[in-house]
């Protein structure tokens, strides 16, 4: 009787399509939440570097659109 190899032994080419779409639905979301994570990031430094709140309520405004986009084009498109 023979076994299907472990989940570490099989290629990328072998993964059924729900799984290949998990995937790459795991890896939108990660895109996403790591640029509204480099928009703060970065919006903090320039921030303290121009020393103004507008600087911070303009980053904060723009992160806070670019999710809400991001969320309603994701719906959008199911």
């Amino acid at each position: 009787m023979s076994q299907p190899p472990p989940p570490a032994a099989r290629s990328a080419g072998d993964a059924d399509p729900a799984a290949k779409k998990l995937r790459s639905s795991n890896l939108r979301t990660a895109v996403i939440l790591l640029s509204i994570a480099l928009t703060f990031f970065v919006g903090v430094i320039a921030a303290k570097w121009m020393g103004t709140p507008q600087v911070s309520i303009g980053v904060l405004g723009s992160a806070v659109l670019l999710f809400l986009l991001v969320a309603i084009g994701r719906n959008l498109r199911k």
